[in-house]
């Protein structure tokens, strides 16, 4: 049995609402906590970038990653402190990704030689080889979406090809703010198990 009785009143309300999202897959249990916690996460990710935009996507990342291993969490620690250390982490990875994000290596090996083939190429200048992978992996993205329950997939579309704000596709629904942005979260979750397992990257 998890030892939470050292827990904060706080961090208990965070542990009982942790177990109805996994044990019941409340979706107003991960909205609450997204709720509790995405504006603390969205001030300590601005403050390690700098940048409004790159915030807001490094706290989709951030709570995405999190509610995907929430059935990891242990109570000896304060969900907060486990929040922000994945937000800490996802944050950290982004800036040392973005160093290099005007080139793109590439190393592969020729399929029945001994030939390596090592490069690097300007991003901003991709060779047809290049767009045609690009391409395929437009396609594969698109064939996963279409795996998704309707529900999941209404929310990709109407977020990321319409470009709707949270509030419009909540009109749209007629849904909770929370709750659309909960299962955004979920509909991402989902879309990376897919992708991971087919080892798109």
């Amino acid at each position: 049995m998890d030892d939470y009785r050292h827990l904060t009143t706080k961090g208990y309300y965070d542990y009982r609402l942790i177990r109805k999202a996994i044990d019941h897959k409340d979706e107003s249990a991960y909205a609450e906590l997204l709720n509790r916690y995405r504006e603390s996460v969205y001030f300590m990710v601005y403050k390690m970038t700098g940048n409004k935009d790159d915030a807001e996507d490094l706290v989709m990342e951030a709570f995405t990653r999190a509610f995907s291993k929430l059935h990891q969490y242990e109570p000896k620690y304060a969900f907060s402190t486990w929040l922000f250390r994945i937000a800490t982490n996802v944050t950290i990875d982004f800036l040392r990704k973005k160093k290099n994000e005007n080139t793109i290596s590439l190393s592969s090996k020729q399929e029945g030689t001994d030939l390596e083939l090592e490069g690097t190429i300007s991003s901003n200048s991709p060779t047809p080889d290049l767009e045609s992978v690009r391409k395929q992996k437009i396609q594969i993205i698109k064939n996963v979406i279409d795996k998704l329950k309707p529900k999941y997939r209404e929310l990709i579309i109407l977020f990321y090809y319409e470009e709707l704000s949270h509030e419009e596709i909540s009109k749209k629904l007629n849904l909770p703010i929370g709750t659309i942005k909960a299962q955004l979260f979920r509909a991402r979750e989902l879309m990376m198990q897919l992708l991971k397992n087919l080892d798109i990257k």
